[in-house]
């Protein structure tokens, strides 16, 4: 197992007396005797420091754009915020899995979050892809979908646009997975097939 360190970066900042951001951003760094993670640990600081300068930059002014205008209409102030997680999912050597949420409020209803995932076997140094977990099934995005849309039906399609069929197959991205001890987990972000009351949908197929 490695050894994970979670590193954060938080701020509030302010406008006219008023904090109207909130930055949260959490990110793993690996620590290992036995194998290089410098590829893992950059990419993933990089990420966390280019998600900064997003908040402190372009968040920021559209969040002094809408203060400037709801105060000028009496309206209640609203607070920007951008917050990164992350879930660490396997952690065997030399193979890590890990899925990161990124939530974004920027005025109206709700938020939203945008999910990535990495898939990192040591050994190698690099990202493996689900091409690598199903080597031995050339068949194996048909069998993916043909799960995901077997299990649909099971949890009910009311939870689902109606026209989810086609929208799986549209939406699906082979990047967009992460494994746990027995199952890989294939997921489409808000929106890709369902309403946002469905959440992130995720999707248990065998390996």
């Amino acid at each position: 197992m490695f050894i994970i360190k979670n590193c954060e970066i938080k701020n509030e900042l302010t406008y006219r007396g008023s904090v109207i951001l909130k930055y949260e951003i959490e990110y793993p760094q690996i620590y290992s005797d036995t194998y290089n993670t410098y590829k893992f640990n950059t990419l993933n600081h990089k990420k966390a420091l280019d998600l900064e300068n997003y908040a402190k930059n372009t968040l920021f002014k559209d969040a002094m754009d809408l203060y400037d205008y709801n105060y000028s209409n009496g309206y209640p102030i609203m607070v920007y915020e951008l917050v990164l997680k992350y879930t660490i999912t396997y952690n065997k050597e030399p193979i890590i899995s890990l899925y990161q949420d990124e939530y974004v409020f920027s005025g109206g209803a709700h938020g939203n979050t945008v999910r990535t995932s990495q898939n990192w076997n040591f050994k190698c140094g690099n990202q493996f892809t689900l091409s690598d977990i199903y080597c031995n099934n050339p068949n194996y995005i048909l069998f993916i979908l043909q799960e995901i849309n077997k299990q649909i039906v099971e949890q009910g399609v009311e939870f689902y646009f109606p026209d989810y069929f086609s929208l799986v197959l549209d939406t699906f991205n082979i990047n967009q997975f992460y494994i746990t001890n027995n199952y890989v987990i294939v997921y489409f972000n808000q929106y890709d097939i369902a309403p946002y009351s469905t959440g992130i949908p995720e999707f248990k197929i065998i390996y």
